[in-house]
């Protein structure tokens, strides 16, 4: 009979419970980590504070034959520079610039007070027409156009693979670092930011549909984060249900619940920490670029100026996972060291009452003895 238990219990602990609990351990940690204001307000912000300064260092840096090799995409870069126009100054002319610190931000910062608390819930709008205003800037037709007069003429090559941009207006592929001479193949070019700027939407609304939402005191952040905490219930039933089957005493209980804790968050501490430091990395060592057909140069200088935004989206991603696995994990540390003091008081047995001690007897005056 006691066999029978102990295989119910373990059937229940190991098909159920500890996958349930593993489970939990990432639902939790993943959505601590998707509705945080770190990481939908405050990390687009930072992307927005630093993008100014990192274009201009990318735009610097692709001029240099010692980090591009690529002539084509060197010569390119080295047209552009020739128009005396840097990129904060062309995000500025445009007014991308002041989109970004301004309206933009202050959106961002919305966000970020709703989903912690500080902000009534509410439909909160990205206004993306600037965006689209920028891209179809005057000054951005003048900085393409000064860039094609400052490439050298085309060979025949060169004029061919115009031609074929002019009439796929395509500008996926590789364009020649070369002047060309139609006026379709300039057209194409400048049409492409066209068709871009046509293809966007006018504003991105955030939180819609919120209007009949209770005010949330701790905010959508907290709020979601509570309930994917009362997640963990389930499988502390079941693995509560399946110790209490296989061992009716309080330390074969705890014992058997340290055990089914530590079982299923030990793995989940294990696969975030692989995950996290592999990809970190790997971003680090940038691997893939040992093969130069996967990547190109302008792509790796670009990978190194902006390195910092997907190791803290990583960071950020898994970061939660990690901490809750080791909070569950040091529960089941807990629950297993309790199991060992219970079953250590339990060896011990009941404390025999000890002996009382007689007390002296009295000396009896024996009849007819003299009385003092």
């Amino acid at each position: 009979m006691p066999t029978a238990r102990k295989i119910i219990a373990l059937i229940l602990i190991v098909f159920i419970g500890v996958p349930l609990l593993f489970g939990i351990i990432w639902v939790v940690g993943t959505v601590r980590a998707s509705v945080s204001a770190e990481f939908i307000s405050d990390l687009p912000r930072d992307i927005i504070a630093d993008l100014p300064g990192k274009a201009e260092e990318i735009f610097r840096d692709a001029q240099d034959e010692r980090i591009i090799r690529n002539a084509n995409i060197r010569t390119w870069f080295q047209a552009a520079a020739k128009t005396g126009i840097s990129p904060r100054q062309l995000m500025e002319k445009t007014g991308l610039q002041e989109w970004l610190r301004g309206e933009l931000s202050n959106s961002l910062n919305q966000i970020g007070q709703v989903l912690r608390g500080d902000l009534r819930s509410r439909p909160i709008s990205i206004d993306l027409r600037p965006l689209k205003e920028a891209l179809l800037h005057p000054e951005v037709d003048r900085f393409l156009a000064e860039t094609l007069n400052n490439l050298p003429p085309c060979d025949e090559d060169g004029r061919k693979a115009w031609r074929d941009v002019a009439e796929t207006g395509s500008v996926h592929h590789e364009i020649p670092a070369c002047r060309p001479d139609d006026a379709a193949s300039k057209d194409a070019l400048l049409n492409a930011r066209t068709r871009a700027a046509r293809d966007m939407d006018n504003e991105l609304v955030v939180f819609n549909d919120v209007r009949s939402f209770p005010h949330l005191p701790f905010g959508i952040s907290g709020t979601l984060t509570f309930f994917s905490y009362a997640l963990f219930l389930i499988p502390a039933v079941i693995v509560l249900l399946a110790a209490v089957i296989a061992a009716p005493s309080t330390g074969g209980v705890l014992r058997w619940s340290g055990l089914s804790v530590l079982a299923g968050s030990l793995p989940a501490l294990f696969l975030a920490l692989i995950i996290k430091y592999f990809s970190l990395w790997a971003l680090k060592s940038a691997p893939f670029t040992w093969y130069d057909g996967w990547t190109s140069e302008f792509g790796d200088l670009v990978l190194d100026k902006l390195r910092w935004i997907p190791m803290r989206v990583i960071d950020q991603l898994f970061s939660p996972v990690v901490a809750v696995a080791a909070i569950v994990g040091v529960v089941g540390i807990v629950l297993y060291a309790l199991s060992i003091s219970a079953r250590h008081n339990a060896g011990k047995g009941p404390q025999p009452a000890s002996q009382a001690t007689a007390p002296p007897a009295k000396t009896e005056i024996a009849e007819g003895s003299p009385k003092s």
